[in-house]
């Protein structure tokens, strides 16, 4: 529904041309970033702005310009740090969605603070605190994995788990191991990477190191779990859409007492024959409404990389819509 046109002025106190210069980039390119994703049209004399447009979006963008210019004291801005901003900022919350905001969840680890951008992020986080497994699926860049081990290391690092177990399938592009030099652990590290950089990032190569070194971190291909238990553990397997039905269910078996478990995906980007269908999408629909298991939905909207990510998904998800028993799962949040 289109909402009523209106004009907005904002004014930037104090009137430091610095913090200006910064806030309204080169040429006014974050100002014409913030005018684009909200649909309004920016005019700016001095220290003043005037917003025109539908009062909501006038309303979201008066807000999102005075935050930025809050950080303009501090950072520089980048059309990076305004897409973030904007993220952050939620602005398609729907109203049940924006009353979880006073309720937002932060991730303490030895790096700082992480906490989710967007609702869909935050409702993600969120569901990870409250149940013992959670999905998370949705297009590359929003934050799937690098939130699910945040969420890992502060649970070891806060003593709620005894050891973090990181999974991959290691299922690429229609690659196949055997055509990897070295031994198996040296053909599997590639496909492991993300995951020890997002520990890296968090808890440093020396900690990370030495936990691996004690198996207080594990990390594995998805063949290795077949047999074993595991309690007081996190684990989290990452991306899951290469996994067979029979593969899922074994890994979802996998769970001891003491565990919790993150499974992280995109089932638009299946490296998987052509002809099997991905344990990702079938679990989708079986595991609806099964009580201690939470699905998180991420669409381009929640895209964190580089603005043009975000466009391209959207490029995709115009043209690609999941087949199958997940067609109609993507967009939509439990």
């Amino acid at each position: 529904m289109s909402g009523t046109a209106v004009t907005q002025e904002v004014v930037f106190e104090p009137a430091d041309n610095a913090r200006l210069s910064n806030l309204v980039g080169p040429m006014d390119e974050n100002l014409r970033q913030v005018a684009s994703r909200l649909g309004v049209e920016i005019r700016r004399r001095g220290n003043k702005v005037q917003i025109l447009g539908e009062e909501s979006a006038a309303s979201s963008a008066g807000r999102v310009l005075k935050e930025l210019f809050v950080l303009s004291n501090s950072e520089a801005l980048s059309p990076d740090r305004v897409h973030l901003c904007l993220q952050e900022s939620g602005l398609s919350d729907s109203p049940a969605v924006a009353a979880k905001d006073a309720d937002d969840v932060v991730i303490h680890t030895q790096r700082g603070g992480i906490r989710g951008r967007g609702p869909n992020q935050r409702q993600y986080l969120d569901s990870i605190r409250r149940n013992d497994l959670t999905f998370g699926i949705g297009p590359a860049g929003t934050g799937k994995t690098y939130l699910a081990v945040a969420s890992a290391v502060a649970a070891l690092q806060s003593d709620r788990v005894r050891r973090i177990v990181l999974v991959r399938p290691a299922v690429e592009a229609g690659e196949r191991l055997g055509f990897l030099p070295g031994d198996m652990a040296q053909k599997v590290d590639p496909y492991l990477r993300p995951m020890y950089d997002a520990l890296y990032d968090m808890m440093g190569f020396d900690r990370v190191t030495r936990a691996i070194e004690r198996n207080v971190i594990e990390v594995a291909p998805l063949a290795f779990m077949r047999g074993r238990s595991l309690n007081d553990s996190f684990i989290i397997l990452d991306e899951a859409q290469n996994t067979s039905i029979e593969q899922m269910k074994m890994f979802l078996t996998r769970m001891g007492y003491g565990s919790r478990a993150v499974v992280t995906g995109d089932i638009t980007q299946t490296d998987l024959p052509r002809q099997q269908v991905s344990g990702l999408k079938h679990v989708i629909e079986i595991l609806q409404g099964v009580r201690g298991v939470e699905f998180t939905f991420f669409n381009s909207k929640d895209v964190v990389r580089h603005p043009l990510v975000q466009r391209i998904v959207e490029a995709y998800e115009r043209t690609e819509r999941p087949s199958g028993p997940a067609a109609n799962f993507p967009d939509r949040q439990s």
